[in-house]
């Protein structure tokens, strides 16, 4: 077992605080990382504070993680002591399932292990990246390509990968009219990843005050939602939206934006049930549909797709202390556009 620093939340709802937890002995196919960088997810918070439902406490968050490789179980084979690596949302799964067997670890049929907030196969709790180490098989982790800086790769392990798993699976790219509904720690990535995917890239935000950066970041226009004209200039543009706010739309308006065929796709969960009317999705085979994350196979592509582009999240790095106002501004969209905490201040 290996002590290391770590910032928890004691109980639900409360605020980190720093502590320590044990890191399992390194199995024969583990590798030990020393965290570099952890990012600071909108589902960091909806889980410590429980909005998602109950939680397991103490809770270390984090599933944005960037560092280096120190130690490798003596059956590793993809690894070496040395090497920058990356750990995202997942570090396990049942690896029989047709969707594990596909590549698709991400909707294993038996639930992956999740980095934190979960139990293993070992029957302890995971915990997350807000720390100062941590020890995952070698078949869930990725290579951060060497021209990705480590702080800025970090966001990508969740943000990165989960606007571009559908942008993929949807097809855009040339010739396709793609629409990104909020433009915070999701939505950056998404109109990134989208433009250098070749796609014609629409913000939707609650307003302008981010136009700017939307424009600079590869989009090609930016809409307020707040406004009503928006719905009915932009009705049946669009192929593909990717809707990466975690709370309730009005559905059906969102929906008639959609070309026929289109799909408005959620990547982002909201606390509150929803209701949507079937009636919005008839008529032009419209699909309100949702995507979580990507497998192991796609996320290291979309690594590498972001190096090849030059793709880095837009980052405020912080200390470890900053943690809790972290939480604060995130709550209040106040943050452009994601945070990622520098490890050594733990």
């Amino acid at each position: 077992m290996t002590t290391v620093t770590a910032y928890a939340a004691p109980v639900g709802k409360a605020p980190l605080e720093p502590t320590t937890i044990e890191r399992r002995p390194l199995g024969e196919s583990d590798v030990l990382i020393d965290i570099a960088f952890c990012g600071i997810c909108h589902s960091d918070i909806h889980q410590v504070r429980e909005g998602w439902g109950d939680g397991i406490f103490p809770m270390v968050p984090g599933h944005e993680i960037t560092g280096v490789v120190t130690e490798a179980g003596s059956k590793v084979t993809r690894f070496a002591v040395g090497d920058r690596v990356g750990v995202g949302c997942m570090v396990d799964s049942c690896r029989r399932c047709v969707n594990c067997k596909a590549g698709l670890e991400q909707y294993c049929l038996e639930q992956p292990t999740w980095t934190y907030n979960a139990i293993g196969k070992d029957g302890q709790p995971t915990y997350g990246g807000y720390s100062q180490k941590i020890v995952v098989d070698e078949n869930y982790v990725l290579r951060i390509p060497d021209g990705l800086p480590l702080d800025v790769a970090a966001p990508l392990l969740c943000a990165g990968i989960t606007t571009y798993s559908p942008l993929k699976f949807w097809n855009a790219g040339p010739g396709k009219r793609v629409a990104v509904v909020g433009f915070g720690g999701l939505g950056h990535m998404g109109v990134k990843i989208a433009h250098a995917l070749g796609a014609e890239v629409t913000v939707l935000s609650q307003s302008l005050r981010k136009k700017d950066d939307g424009l600079r970041l590869g989009a090609d226009h930016y809409y307020a939602t707040a406004d009503a004209k928006t719905f009915t200039d932009l009705a049946g543009s669009f192929d593909v939206i990717v809707n990466t706010v975690s709370v309730p739309l009005d559905y059906a308006a969102f929906l008639s934006l959609l070309r026929t065929g289109g799909a408005l796709v959620n990547v982002g969960i909201p606390e509150e049930e929803v209701q949507v009317s079937l009636a919005s999705v008839f008529g032009n085979r419209r699909s309100l549909t949702s995507s979580n994350i990507g497998g192991i196979r796609e996320t290291q592509e979309m690594l590498d797709f972001c190096a090849d582009h030059q793709l880095g999240a837009e980052i405020e790095l912080i200390e470890a202390g900053q943690i809790n106002e972290a939480y604060e501004r995130v709550a209040n969209s106040d943050v452009r556009y994601r945070f990622v905490i520098d490890a050594a201040t733990l």
